[in-house]
């Protein structure tokens, strides 16, 4: 073995295995008994006290035990220390490879190698000529490579847009993202196969969807909530001076209605949104922050203050998912739509509301 491992790795992911499972029977507990993740995540950064990030590896102190701990693990900054690049949290892992249905003799595409982890996961149970693995990150391309030969892995991985997929191996029976999306890329749509599964990441939620044609598919959302760091795309920053210059408007929406119950259904109606919060000396919320791609920018006070600013009204939009929703919605009970014309998320089948999704460039 040129990696290194011992028994306390290999007894590490092994009671890993078993706890992602809880005892019940997966064809998945193999694969994640077998591979190790200290492999590839090698060094990864965990936030102190302070905010400042720290990094961890091979022989420092509690990193075997988060290693093979269920937690998702940053294992890229930014020249800013934003996080680019992570190793996702096995338990979610689990549910969309479980979700996926993989099985020797599918063709799989997964969108986002990372690490690959998830790529050594997958090949590991359908056989790694069977896996195409693409990612926009030469860096991390390069890098998973050398993670999936040293475990004797040799899926097809590729540097490009995963939006485009990767046509050459098509078709495929499986297709996977690891990183999140506003819609399901027309391209890879087009490179599924007829009764094809398609598991990725939607706003903060999972979906679910076969194809049933060619551009057509549907599906519902997995009860489990998750974020995935999004496709890398170029969006503006907060107007948050800008905003504090508005009159302001009442509201009587909780701001922490944005960070609870409303998270999800507001993914769908505010494609790529992002959130922030202000906290008084006692810890206690004092007000939310909140902006879109587009630049439009909200704030929302505890005392029902909200000011706004740029081509959209966030926050009128989060009223309205108020009006939709008086409890915390259940992911299955939505539903995605595509037709070759379109994307649409429904909300349960007696005429609840819908979001059409953007299309992804």
């Amino acid at each position: 073995m040129m990696w290194p491992d011992n028994c306390a790795s290999a007894a590490a992911r092994q009671r890993m295995a078993a706890a992602l499972t809880g005892g019940r029977v997966s064809e998945w507990t193999e694969a994640f008994a077998a591979i190790p993740r200290h492999v590839f995540v090698a060094r990864f950064f965990q936030q102190d006290s302070t905010g400042a990030w720290q990094s961890l590896m091979w022989g420092d102190p509690g990193y075997l035990e988060s290693v093979y701990s269920d937690e998702a693990l940053t294992t890229q900054l930014d020249d800013h220390g934003v996080p680019t690049s992570s190793s996702s949290q096995p338990s979610v892992m689990l549910r969309m490879l479980e979700a996926l249905d993989a099985e020797e003799g599918h063709q799989v595409l997964e969108l986002g190698t990372g690490t690959g982890y998830n790529a050594a996961l997958l090949s590991h149970r359908v056989g790694d000529k069977a896996v195409t693995s693409v990612d926009v990150d030469y860096g991390l391309v390069k890098a998973a490579g050398v993670h999936l030969g040293a475990v004797g892995l040799r899926p097809f991985v590729a540097c490009t847009d995963g939006a485009q997929g990767w046509p050459d191996r098509a078709p495929y029976d499986r297709v996977i993202a690891t990183v999140g999306l506003h819609s399901i890329p027309g391209p890879v749509l087009d490179q599924a196969a007829p009764g094809a599964v398609i598991v990725v990441p939607l706003g903060y939620g999972i979906v679910r969807v076969t194809v049933t044609d060619a551009g057509s598919a549907s599906g519902r959302f997995l009860p489990t909530p998750a974020y995935f760091m999004a496709r890398r795309s170029n969006g503006a920053a907060p107007r948050f001076d800008e905003a504090a210059q508005q009159q302001p408007t009442d509201t009587s929406v909780p701001p922490a209605d944005l960070l609870d119950r409303l998270k999800f259904p507001a993914s769908l109606a505010l494609p790529g949104y992002v959130t922030c919060s202000w906290k008084d000396t006692d810890g206690n919320l004092e007000s939310v922050g909140l902006w879109t791609p587009d630049g439009a920018t909200a704030t929302a006070h505890v005392s029902g203050a909200v000011r706004q600013c740029g081509p959209q009204r966030l926050w009128d939009t989060v009223e309205d998912l108020a009006k939709s929703f008086t409890g915390t919605p259940d992911l299955e009970d939505f539903h995605l739509t595509i037709t070759p014309t379109g994307q649409v998320v429904s909300y349960r089948a007696d005429g609840g509301p819908s979001w059409a999704l953007p299309a992804t460039p």
